[in-house]
């Protein structure tokens, strides 16, 4: 159990209380001052060291019934691509040497969504140990005129990582070694296939953090991350990858390798050339590498999770963490009671305060323990006394933080066992965030089984959810483009932080204007001429 608030406890009992807990407050890591890896010593492999599990917990091949072709559930036409021939395998197997798979048992995870939504038909994934082989890779693809679809981690949720018809899986499963890491200035660079999880844990080793953090984060790469833009959880703090990336290494659909992996914090010559392919998902190059700022592992952590009796409520305990905590608040997460109901049905996770229509998750991260308790103190004293938070419970050790962290994070599994997910990642202002929500459970009937909304409030990112036993026409089309049409009637964005992919590709004009996209597709076009990289994906279909 972690500690709970009530409005008669004094602030300094509960603190007292908290104090006492067993590694409570954390303490900070030594830094061991691990540097550059030396020359003739293989650079640390981080592939996960325990199981990595793709957000959920259950593999593909046991997760229900065969998921329908993209292909035949969309319309969606192949492009004029060539089909991969015997002679393209052994070309393949020269390159990349015992590391081409074509069996199908072994394709079928890498060709279906985690959402189990898409799935294409792929016959063969290659495994590229380094920057050179995936060169070799794409020149010989490009040759060829063979679609190739990159793939990190396979947990993104708009379809942008698996095939749609057969193209060439490009994974970067096996490129996860560490190049180097600084230890004055924080600076990581990696191969793209690093697994965020296991890069934490390095950094953190050494006294430092990952500036990302997703619920994914035991089997997404850190490839993927940047290819996507991923926000995560602490963005409020951290801010986005396109400021903590300093460099990265791409290549092009042709070979060519662009090597920008710089160290510097300051480089102002030209155009910021990696800021392209950051978002890019994939479809103007494949990231191989990437150098990224890590901050200083904070010596406290301390995360309250907090009951509140209505929208404007959570509202108003936001721009009070704001003025009252400052420099220390690091993640600001809400949830509805729709949300904490599927978690405890089909997670079995306990609520650990009262039930109530809406939830907090507010977490502090600072240098002195004391410093962030008096601060802390002070807000939950005030949320408690104004009525904002009705109920409350507070956790920091490590142990008790996962605990609280997890009804948050797990929220995408427990809707994955609900049924079919209709997921809808956007932007939008603060003071209308949750209306969407609530005008989608008016306007929706069956086959909808649970219309629920959550995400980072801190950054005004909603994660719209909506449920059915199984995929419906009529109900998709009860959600789309009324959902794009409601957010851009807001002046908000299609997607937060999830990417574009396959799924939004025709509701990207919602957010951008035309003169936009022209500019985009023009950029496809020069680096990406032939249009191999990751088809149908990120832009609209041309005409």
């Amino acid at each position: 159990m972690v500690p709970r608030l009530s409005s008669g406890w004094p602030s300094r009992l509960f603190w007292w209380r908290a104090a006492r807990t067993p590694g409570a407050h954390g303490q900070p890591s030594t830094r061991n001052g691990a540097s550059r890896v030396p020359p003739g010593v293989s650079p640390r492999v981080l592939a996960g060291g325990g199981p990595a599990v793709r957000r959920g917990s259950s593999s593909p091949s046991s997760r229900g019934p065969e998921v329908a072709l993209t292909c035949e559930r969309y319309p969606v036409r192949r492009l004029p691509f060539s089909v991969v021939s015997e002679e393209d395998l052994a070309s393949f197997e020269r390159i990349v040497p015992g590391r081409v798979v074509t069996d199908p048992e072994e394709l079928e995870a890498s060709n279906v969504d985690w959402l189990r939504t898409m799935r294409g038909c792929s016959k063969v994934l290659l495994k590229p140990r380094t920057t050179e082989e995936v060169s070799c890779i794409l020149r010989y693809c490009h040759g060829r005129n063979l679609a190739v679809n990159p793939q990190g981690g396979n947990t993104g949720l708009v379809g942008g990582s698996v095939p749609v018809f057969d193209e060439v899986i490009l994974s970067t499963a096996l490129m996860n070694q560490v190049i180097s890491f600084h230890s004055v200035s924080g600076t990581l660079v990696c191969q793209a296939g690093c697994v965020l999880e296991e890069l934490s844990r390095y950094v953190e080793e050494r006294g430092f953090v990952v500036p990302l953090d997703l619920g994914a984060k035991g089997s997404c790469h850190i490839g993927g991350n940047l290819a996507t833009n991923a926000g995560g959880l602490r963005l409020l703090r951290y801010g986005s990858l396109r400021g903590t990336v300093l460099g990265l290494e791409a290549v092009l659909a042709d070979g060519t390798v662009l090597n920008c992996l710089t160290s510097l914090r300051k480089d102002n010559t030209g155009y910021d050339l990696k800021q392209l392919f950051i978002g890019s998902e994939g479809t103007l190059g494949v990231i191989t590498a990437v150098s990224i700022l890590c901050p200083p592992k904070p010596g406290a952590v301390n995360v309250a999770f907090l009951g509140c009796p209505g929208f404007a409520e959570v509202l108003q305990t936001f721009s009070a963490c704001k003025g009252m905590l400052g420099e220390i608040l690091s993640a600001f997460e809400f949830m509805d009671a729709e949300c904490m109901r599927l978690v405890q049905h089909h997670l079995l996770l306990a609520c650990p305060v009262q039930e109530s229509p809406f939830y907090v998750l507010v977490e502090t991260s600072g240098s002195r323990a004391e410093h962030d308790a008096e601060k802390l103190g002070g807000f939950l004293d005030q949320a408690l006394g104004s009525g904002l938070v009705t109920d409350g419970t507070l956790a920091t050790d490590q142990r008790k933080v996962k605990m609280l962290w997890a009804l948050r994070e797990r929220i995408t599994e427990a809707l994955s066992r609900d049924g079919h997910v209709y997921k809808y990642d956007v932007s939008l202002p603060l003071d209308r965030l949750y209306d969407l929500v609530t005008d989608l459970r008016a306007r929706l009937r069956p086959p909808a089984k649970h219309v629920v909304g959550y995400g980072h409030l801190g950054d005004g990112n909603l994660h719209l959810n909506v449920t059915a036993e199984a995929f419906s026409a009529p109900l998709l089309g009860d959600l789309e483009p009324y959902v794009y049409e409601w957010t851009a009637g807001q002046r908000g964005s299609v997607s937060a932080e999830h990417g574009v992919g396959f799924r939004k590709r025709g509701a990207l004009g919602y957010s951008k204007p035309p003169e936009a996209l022209q500019l985009m597709q023009q950029l496809k076009t020069l680096l990406d001429p032939k249009g191999i990289l990751n088809p149908y994906k990120t832009l609209p279909v041309q005409a």
